[in-house]
């Protein structure tokens, strides 16, 4: 699934942990964000990771652990 900057995502299933978007990254623990929460793409990387802001921060995740936003709720 392709995703754009601006896109609201969710995520789709549990994280064993969040990665911080910061220049130097540290991990975070997952219930930081939790699963009906909806964030924002604010920048893509490389590798299939997407940065997402959510309410208590902006991390680091994996494309294949999130769904646009109102799609299979």
């Amino acid at each position: 699934m392709e995703f754009s900057v601006g896109e609201k995502v969710s995520l789709q299933v549990p994280l064993p942990y969040l990665k911080t978007a910061d220049a130097i990254s540290m991990l975070r623990p997952p219930d930081l964000v939790s699963l009906d929460e909806v964030g924002v793409i604010i920048g893509i990387r490389p590798n299939n990771l997407l940065e997402v802001k959510f309410r208590r921060g902006n991390f680091l995740i994996p494309s294949e652990r999130l769904k646009i936003s109102g799609v299979d709720d």
